[in-house]
């Protein structure tokens, strides 16, 4: 009897260790993923860090001046005046367009429903 006991608590004892030796590599596995995820972060924002001083140097004031006085000829640009400038109410708007009523719902019953008290609405 002491020899089957024996013989199951080695065998739980190496089913459980061969358990922790799988767990310990799909958890190494990953924190190597979880760090290449990092790294790619990091250079993602370094990219995106470099984008944006591009683009701050390249929209400086007096660059973007200096080339529409270079280009003005060509492309006809003209500095900007108080009178092109107008209010928000002045501004037409598209009005929304009358949509058909396709599966129209009878009014009249659900009033009737609502002063009998059957249904509640909010």
């Amino acid at each position: 009897m002491k020899s089957v006991l024996y013989v199951l608590t080695a065998l739980s004892v190496f089913g459980l260790a061969l358990w922790a030796y799988q767990e310990n590599y799909r958890t190494q596995q990953v924190v190597k993923e979880t760090q290449k995820l990092q790294r790619e972060i990091g250079m993602a924002q370094v990219k995106l860090a470099v984008l944006n001083a591009e683009w701050a140097y390249l929209n400086r004031p007096d660059r973007l001046r200096e080339l529409a006085d270079l280009n003005f000829e060509r492309l006809g640009l003209l500095p900007l005046r108080a009178e092109q400038f107008g209010r928000a109410d002045q501004i037409a708007y598209a009005e929304d367009p009358d949509l058909p009523i396709v599966d129209p719902i009878e009014l009249q019953a659900i009033t009737n429903i609502q002063a009998l008290g059957e249904v509640q609405i909010p």
